[in-house]
């Protein structure tokens, strides 16, 4: 499959990103500059933050949603899911990570792809190709999460835990997301699967970051997978 998307001279008017934001305050502005280069609208739900990221959103062109105590990405993501189709503009949703793992050109390409072959849902996958290496435990717990996930869903994927998606505004519609934690990765898969609408996985680059590393995400995530897993 081709990682090429269409050049644009405009950011995209009708694709709209949507970032959970939790305390990424060091690399959150990067991220939306980067975006805004590419899509019109991008707006992130600050999850109770305590580092300003939600003034440093809004200073590098986001529109923020609060909440005012921290609820999970889960809720994040219901928020901003609700908030891009409050507006007619918005035909496509792309749930994007706020601390710089995920490339636009990804993004970019995952929404021409949904354009092209009139697709309602496109999952990110770090599985299809070996450009991404997340470490050994890490790919232990993402394919114990992915086993789960296809035990409990109609829908087949090989990376059931990457944040980036890209869902037509129909299919984002039927969303109603309950779990806050991660296990809400495995729920929008679920939702999803039951609108019976069109589908496919596309091959994504993972960046882990020094920014990421040192923050010890890549295994606070994989611990909180398995955990979310159990008790869900």
């Amino acid at each position: 499959m081709s990682l090429r998307y269409p050049a644009s001279s405009a950011p995209d008017p009708n694709a709209w990103v949507v970032i959970p934001l939790y305390n990424e305050a060091s690399v959150v502005g990067g991220v939306i500059e980067n975006l805004l280069e590419h899509f019109a609208h991008v707006v992130c739900i600050d999850d109770g933050s305590t580092d300003g990221s939600a003034e440093v959103a809004r200073r590098a062109g986001a529109a923020v949603v609060q909440h005012p105590v921290n609820l999970g990405q889960g809720a994040s993501l219901q928020t901003g899911i609700t908030y891009a189709l409050s507006h007619p503009s918005c035909e496509y949703i792309v749930t994007f990570d706020a601390d710089g793992q995920h490339r636009i050109e990804d993004a970019l390409a995952m929404v021409a792809l949904a354009r092209d072959e009139d697709l309602a849902i496109i999952f990110g996958s770090r599985f299809l190709d070996d450009r991404t290496d997340p470490g050994l435990v890490k790919r232990i717990v993402l394919k114990t999460a992915v086993w789960v996930s296809n035990m409990t869903t109609s829908l087949k994927l090989t990376d059931a835990h990457n944040g980036l998606r890209v869902m037509r505004s129909d299919a984002a519609g039927l969303i109603e997301l309950k779990q806050d934690r991660m296990a809400h990765a495995t729920e929008i898969v679920l939702e999803l699967g039951r609108t019976k609408l069109p589908w496919r996985e596309y091959p994504v680059e993972l960046l882990y970051t020094d920014y990421s590393k040192a923050k010890g995400q890549s295994v606070l995530n994989a611990v909180n997978i398995l955990v979310d897993l159990v008790v869900k």
